[in-house]
Order: structure tokens, then sequence, then C-alpha cells
């Protein structure tokens, strides 16, 4: 799945949470990608002069599991192919539960090595709390809603599919 997911929705989605009065939509990024992820990119989607907080989360692939002794040696994302459709919806939630300006969310598939970037989202509100809240709600469903599957192989041979 490359690319950009479209912001103006496809057909049988939803149209993109709109902001308070009816002006650009709040919904301003949202992909996934088997090319390296740009933190500049998603921070730059979400800027917006009406907005007093931006929080924005990198989740990066470290070189451990929760197991102390499972050296991570590398990892592949799988994405459903309702993965976009899902992700949407995820993020027209958070846009519609918060005062959302501007909200971002980019998530890679394929093959990634230690250090890579997995995902970036960002969210631009009026106030800093409401952005933190929002942005942690967003990368919170969207790790337990949207169908992105982990694969992890270990330094000792051992592998394990996370999310799957």
């Amino acid at each position: 799945m490359e690319g950009m997911a479209p912001v103006s929705g496809a057909p049988g989605e939803s149209a993109p949470a709109r902001r308070a009065g009816g002006s650009a939509p709040a919904v301003r990024l949202l992909a996934i990608r088997d090319t390296p992820l740009s933190v500049d990119e998603v921070l730059a989607a979400v800027g917006d002069d009406a907005a007093g907080g931006t929080a924005l989360f990198v989740g990066t692939v470290r070189d451990h599991d929760e197991r102390p002794d499972a050296l991570v040696t590398g990892l592949s994302y799988t994405a459903h192919p309702t993965a976009g459709t899902e992700l949407r919806r995820v993020a027209e939630k958070v846009a519609a539960d918060f005062p959302v300006r501007a909200l971002a969310a980019v998530h890679r598939v394929g093959d990634l090595r230690v250090g890579d970037i997995a995902v970036v989202v960002a969210v631009a509100c009026p106030h800093r709390g409401e952005a933190f809240a929002a942005s942690r709600r967003l990368i919170d469903d969207l790790k337990r809603e949207v169908p992105i599957w982990k694969h992890q192989t270990f330094a000792d041979g051992g592998q394990t599919w996370v999310g799957a």
C-alpha cells in the first residue's frame, strides 16, 4: 500500500471530519506507506494558526520486546486491505470527540530495522491539554483498531506476531 490515503475520502467512506464552522477538514493527512516516513511532513500537515498546542508522537522500532532476553533484529508490518478505511474511521472519531484543528497519521508497512520510524501521528488543538489527549487517543485507537500486524524476528532465531 504505497502512497497517501486520500483526505477527501474514497467511494464508500465517510466524508472527512470538518472543523467547527464548516471550514477546511480537520483530518489533513492519512496514509499507510511502504516507504520511509517523514516527521516534517506530518508536522507540516497539522500546521494551523488557530492551534495553541500541537502534540506529535513518533513510534520507532526498538531493539527489544517485552521479554528482557528478546533482542529484536527486525520486523515487518502488514496491513489488511481495510486498514486505510479503519484509519480514517479512527481519525474522524478523534476529530469529532476533541476540538481538533488539524490531525495527521501515517503508518509504515513492510520490512523495518531497529531505529526506523513505524508510525507518526500529530494533532493540533486550541490548547495543549486537548492536543495531548487527542494525540494519545489517536495513537492508542490506531494501534488497537486499525488492522496492521507486526511480525518480529529475534537474535535467537525466534519470531512472533503482534496484533494478529
